[in-house]
């Protein structure tokens, strides 16, 4: 199947969510169709800077490997580019594949982020891509997600209307790169910000957050939900229950994969109207 804009994915989800997922090896790739062809479910697969970097800077291989598992699904999948802080990778986005951009200006201040953001969301719009960004009070990705970090409606708005971006990212209490469940999300704020905020609404650090304060966080009007450690905590607790004395890595990685793909069909349901 023909990948499919991520705009069109999250547009279609008026009451319910959809999961966007971290790409970081082959193996995730293929575990995200699997998980998101067993729900029955769309799904966003998403390759982050730091991923790129991790692939030694060099975007074009691992958005060839997604983009191409992505074509294969019985579901309709969407390849997203996140957490993008350098305006060349940016640029680089139309030609691999990508229908969307998560750009991150939230290490700057106020008035920095509002004018790189939306130079990045005029490139957006002349080249056909839905943009994502951050309003980050605190600064750095880590920081605008920690639990103490809240996003003022009133703001919200104001930056909204003053860059043009497709969607905002929101603090709300969840935090990246938690391995445990434990996250309690500001449930009033989600409201408001959803009432005040005219452009759908994500969530970054969701692998924190346990099921029902998911299910509160779409049904107050979250639609997007990032999911990253999540699937690495599968793969490493498969990877390292199966890999014994095996020098094969198929041995272990499929198992692995088998694992990530369970989470994936898991989150996926959950968050779905």
């Amino acid at each position: 199947m023909p990948l499919v804009p991520t705009g069109s994915l999250v547009g279609a989800t008026a009451r319910g969510g959809i999961c966007a997922f971290n790409v970081i090896t082959l193996e995730h790739a293929e575990a995200i169709v699997a998980g998101a062809e067993a729900a029955g479910l769309p799904v966003i697969l998403q390759i982050s800077e730091n991923a790129v970097k991790f692939h030694g800077g060099r975007i074009g291989p691992i958005a060839a490997a997604a983009a191409a598992v992505a074509r294969t699904a019985l579901v309709d999948c969407s390849l997203h580019l996140d957490h993008v802080e350098s305006r060349s990778l940016l640029e680089e986005a139309p030609q691999h594949g990508f229908s969307s951009v998560m750009f991150d200006a939230s290490t700057l201040d106020y008035d920095a982020n509002v004018a790189a953001t939306r130079s990045a969301a005029d490139f957006a719009r002349h080249h056909g891509l839905w943009l994502e960004s951050e309003l980050g009070e605190v600064g750095g990705k880590d920081g605008a997600h920690a639990p103490g970090a809240r996003t003022d409606p009133a703001q919200a708005a104001r930056y909204v209307a003053a860059t043009g971006v497709d969607a905002l990212a929101v603090a709300v209490g969840s935090s990246h790169a938690m391995t445990s469940r434990s996250a309690l999300l500001d449930h009033s704020l989600i409201a408001a910000l959803a009432e005040a905020v005219p452009v759908p609404l994500v969530l970054h650090g969701s692998s924190g957050v346990g099921d029902d304060e998911l299910r509160r966080a779409v049904a107050g009007g979250l639609r997007k939900i990032n999911v990253g450690t999540a699937l690495n905590v599968a793969f490493t607790g498969q990877v390292r229950s199966s890999i014994g004395h095996h020098v094969d890595p198929r041995k272990y990685l499929g198992p692995a994969r088998d694992a990530m793909a369970t989470t994936v069909a898991h989150f996926l349901k959950l968050v779905s109207a």
